[in-house]
This record gives C-alpha cells, structure tokens and sequence, in this order.
C-alpha cells in the first residue's frame, strides 16, 4: 500500500529589494546637465528596469525618468510607474529622527519587487528625506542596495581642502539672522577646537545671505569653502581664509545650490 501524498507547501515569495537611486544635481536649475555625465550607465540601468518608487514628489520623480528613458529605454511607460510620495510632513521635518514608520510603503518589495528611492538631487536619505525608508526595509529583512551617483557633500569637502579625515554635515542653519550666526559661531568652535570640518547647506534663495552672515561672523583665519553648482558646467569650488574672502568681491547667485564647509 503506497504512503498517503505530502501536500506541498507554497513556496515564500523573496522579498524584492530597495535601491538607493542618486539623482543628478542640477534640480531647479535652469541648465541642466548632460544626464550621463554626472550618472554612471550601471546606474541609469538599473533605474530603467524599476517600476515601484517611493520619492520626495511623484512630479520630479516622472522628469527625472523621463531623462532616464532618454538615454536607456524604460521597462514600462512611465505613465504606468507606481510611484508612492513621502508625507507632506516627512518633507518640513525630515525622517531622520525615526518618527516616521514607513514600512507599509515598502509593500510592493514584500511581494517581490524592487522598489526605487530616490530624492530630488543627489543620494536619497542623504541631506534628504528617506532615511525611514531605508530603516523600515532594514527590519522588513529587505536589501538595500546603493547605486553609485553625485553626492554634493563629498564633492565639496574633496574640493575644500579642508580635513577629509574628520567632518560632520550640520544640515540647515537657523533662518533667524541672530540664530543663524550664533550657529556659525557654535560650529566654527567645533572646528577650531578640534580640527573637524564643518559642512552645512542652504535654501539657494538664501545663499547670499548666508555667504553675508558667515563673512560678518567668522574669525578672519578661519577656512571658508563655497561649492556652487556641482557637476554643473558653470559650477565653482572657492577656498580661502574670510579675511581673504572678505577683499574679493563675492557674490553667490541664489538659484543654484551651495555647499558651506568651515574649518582650519
């Protein structure tokens, strides 16, 4: 007498996995770079063959691909693209914190797919939403994979002459003048005192005042770098001492993105 069937058991979905998809530069800009420039092709291809997103804004999101699909043609019309957008409130106080959950946005990875985060400019979760993101796929068992791309941090402390060995990136300065300088003065402490460079970002319609705060604030040996437009072709990376920087006539336009570095 033969034994009585096993009944197969269904077979586990794999999980799909997230990848960390770079953007380029040059957002908000009015000349926007050459996409394969500043892009690896690995990159592009693999940003090609997604067709789950979580991002900062669906409408950027679809712009960004559309110069993607430019290049090396989309799985899929990109109208068909199922793009999720992180909350309004994820965008004015960041995720960083871990004060948002963001597991239920990665469903799609669960059953199979992989999902694309991206942010407007440069490395997601960088300077930039998506850091919940990328923690919730980490306890999901999810694999994060981080494409290679432009990251405005790294190219402006490379381009800064300042220590490479030893850095922290303060995010956004106080809007408030009093604050703000009393921020830049707190920061350059840190930097005097112990050696580490002090790298921050503004608003681009806030550059100048920034540039105006920092030259009015700083001691005059204290190392200033200003990187402007990075990767752009009219990009600019200036390093000098503020009592240097306060003989030049300088002046930082403010539509294009900046990064501030201080040090010794």
């Amino acid at each position: 007498m033969s034994a009585a069937a096993t009944p197969t058991q269904p077979k586990a979905t794999a999980a799909g996995k997230l990848y960390l998809v770079p953007a380029p530069l040059d957002f908000g800009c009015d000349d926007p770079a050459d996409l394969q420039d500043s892009m690896p092709r690995g990159t592009l291809k693999v940003a090609s063959q997604l067709q789950y997103w979580i991002c900062e804004n669906a409408k950027s999101a679809r712009a960004y691909l559309k110069r993607v699909n430019d290049i090396i043609p989309l799985s899929a019309a990109i109208q068909t693209l199922q793009i999720q957008e992180l909350p309004r409130e994820v965008h004015k106080k960041g995720d960083h914190g871990g004060n948002f959950d963001a597991r239920h946005l990665l469903t799609p990875a669960l059953q199979g797919k992989d999902m694309g985060l991206v942010s407007e400019a440069g490395m997601p979760a960088i300077a930039d939403p998506g850091s919940s993101v990328v923690r919730a796929a980490h306890d999901l068992g999810i694999e994060v994979i981080p494409l290679t791309g432009p990251v405005s941090l790294l190219l402006a402390l490379a381009a800064s002459g300042l220590n490479g060995q030893n850095f922290a990136f303060a995010g956004y300065l106080p809007q408030h003048p009093v604050e703000r300088s009393q921020r830049v003065k707190e920061l350059e402490s840190l930097a005097l005192k112990t050696g580490q460079t002090q790298l921050f970002i503004e608003t681009p319609y806030r550059n100048a005042a920034m540039l105006q705060t920092l030259l009015q604030t700083l001691q005059h040996n204290t190392r200033l770098a200003v990187c402007s437009g990075l990767t752009l072709s009219r990009g600019v990376c200036c390093s000098d001492s503020v009592k240097n920087w306060r003989k030049k006539a300088s002046a930082l336009d403010n539509s294009t993105p900046a990064v501030f570095a201080l040090g010794r």
